[in-house]
């Protein structure tokens, strides 16, 4: 079964406001067995609802609307999928008489209009809302001879869960067949999206069952394994089986099998093999060590380090002579294997990384261009440094040039 989320609000199509409901229903899906396979924003438009509900009750085995089911004019869901669907809405007055306890009970008098949140599909079934006054509805019915399940539900995030857990869900498992998705995140480091999808390609297209999708990143691509079956277990043994196919064929390229990120994969590792690092970075403005310190207890290994903007904190700070950046350029190889070197000497660490380079916009040559980086990476016995130009903004280059050291880290201590 596939599903379909729709969010209802013209605020969601401004800069301002976000769709968060639809993250918290999908996985709440996705627990039940059921896949989404769209999510569709609308705005506060009868003839767009309108046709946003009909595609959706057409294409999808289960369609959620989120929003729209209060009192006001632009509140137009429960309209637009009666119009959808064909059938017409009917006032429930003991949900009126409800509505009209509530507010005297608050000693205040309720507007007409929020009468109309009483308007109900016909053959639908009301689900209280235990957290405001917008009741949501519950139809089960056939379209084009297709069994359909349709719900309204407030717009409110803490109105929304609390109808969902306790109205939805039960209902949701008498319906749907016992079903498990697993899922995977393969994560690739310093390759091209279309070079990793032209080696992954005859793998996963060996297996149909699991639904592969190909993300690129900075300095990275992801690798979104998905399989449905009816137990967890089975799920999960066919996502388990591709992704131990697609970590032999990248080998070590593969910096994470679980989704975790390069700089938590670098902390585990400096934690697990009791190595401490410090890094002196230029280009990178200390973008290295901030991601490094955002993983919990990252100071059991990361020593710091200096950002050594400047050709005379080079100097000050990480002990760079100024014969050899008058004689190489601050942008240098050798540069870069000097400051990987001396920092780690200066920091008593166990593994030194320094980064040089052009990040742009201005400041390139035809000699050494825009982009153009060099990162070393030292344990006092083995040394790598690597060149690369890197395009795009500068901050795009900066996070590349991150990635590219990180990387180069986790690489040593395997």
């Amino acid at each position: 079964m596939i599903a379909e989320i729709i969010a209802v609000g013209s605020e969601m199509l401004t800069p301002y406001r976000q769709d968060t409901n639809s993250l918290y229903l999908t996985e709440r899906l996705n627990e039940s067995g059921i896949g989404v396979a769209f999510k569709t924003i609308v705005g506060d438009n009868l003839d767009h609802l309108t046709s946003a509900a009909r595609t959706a009750i057409q294409r999808a085995d289960i369609a959620v609307f989120m929003g729209g089911l209060g009192p006001t004019q632009d509140d137009l869901t429960r309209e637009a999928v009666a119009a959808a669907l064909g059938i017409e809405l009917k006032r429930d007055h003991n949900l009126v008489a409800e509505m009209y306890k509530r507010f005297a009970e608050r000693r205040i008098q309720m507007p007409e209009n929020n009468s109309q949140q009483a308007d109900i599909l016909q053959g639908a079934v009301v689900l209280p809302n235990a957290k405001g006054t917008a009741p949501g509805q519950w139809l089960e019915t056939v379209v084009d001879g297709k069994a359909r399940i349709i719900a309204l539900l407030p717009g409110p995030p803490h109105e929304l869960q609390a109808m969902w857990e306790s109205e939805c869900a039960p209902r949701l498992r008498e319906k749907v067949p016992p079903a498990a998705i697993a899922s995977r995140i393969l994560k690739v480091a310093m390759m091209g999206e279309s070079a990793v999808d032209q080696r992954a390609a005859p793998i996963y297209k060996k297996h149909p069952n699991v639904e592969t999708t190909v993300l690129a990143g900075q300095g990275q691509v992801e690798l979104h394994l998905r399989a449905t079956a009816p137990t967890r277990d089975e799920a999960q043994a066919a996502v388990d089986q591709l992704a131990g196919e697609l970590e032999d064929e990248f080998d070590d390229a593969v910096f994470s099998a679980q989704g975790e990120s390069l700089e938590e994969i670098v902390s585990y590792y400096l934690q697990m093999r009791n190595v401490k690092l410090a890094v002196a970075e230029s280009c990178t403005g200390g973008m290295i060590a901030e991601r490094i310190t955002t993983v919990p207890g990252s100071s059991r290994s990361f020593l710091g380090g200096a950002v050594v903007y400047s050709n005379q904190l080079k100097t000050l700070f990480a002990d760079i002579p100024p014969l050899m950046i008058e004689a190489h350029g601050a942008v240098s190889k050798e540069v870069a294997v000097a400051l990987a070197e001396n920092i780690r000497e200066l920091c008593n660490a166990d593994i030194g990384v320094g980064v040089t380079g052009i990040a742009g916009p201005g400041g390139g040559t035809e000699e050494k261009p825009v982009g153009l980086v060099y990162v070393a990476v030292t344990n006092g016995h083995k040394q790598d440094v690597v060149q690369r130009r890197f395009f795009g903004d500068r901050e795009r280059v900066r996070r590349w040039t991150s990635q590219l050291a990180l990387d180069m880290v986790r690489r040593m201590l395997m």
